[in-house]
């Protein structure tokens, strides 16, 4: 019966140990998730920057030489 209980502190304890490691590989997995999204809203904001900025009117363009 003493082994038993032994036996089942180990496991317990491995467990825990278990459950730690997956605790922090989720925080660190979220704390990526964080930063690549941050990224992604600021590369989008950049594009729709160099978006607006390019781009000209129709009516502003000037025609092609051949006309």
């Amino acid at each position: 019966m003493e082994n038993e209980i032994t036996d089942l502190q180990i496991r317990l304890t491995h467990q825990e140990s278990t459950l730690e490691t997956l605790n922090q590989v989720i925080i660190d997995q979220q704390r990526a998730i964080d930063q690549l999204t941050l990224s992604v809203e600021q590369l989008n904001e950049r594009m729709r920057a160099m978006a607006d900025s390019n781009i000209a009117d129709q009516s502003q363009e000037t025609p092609p030489p051949h006309y």
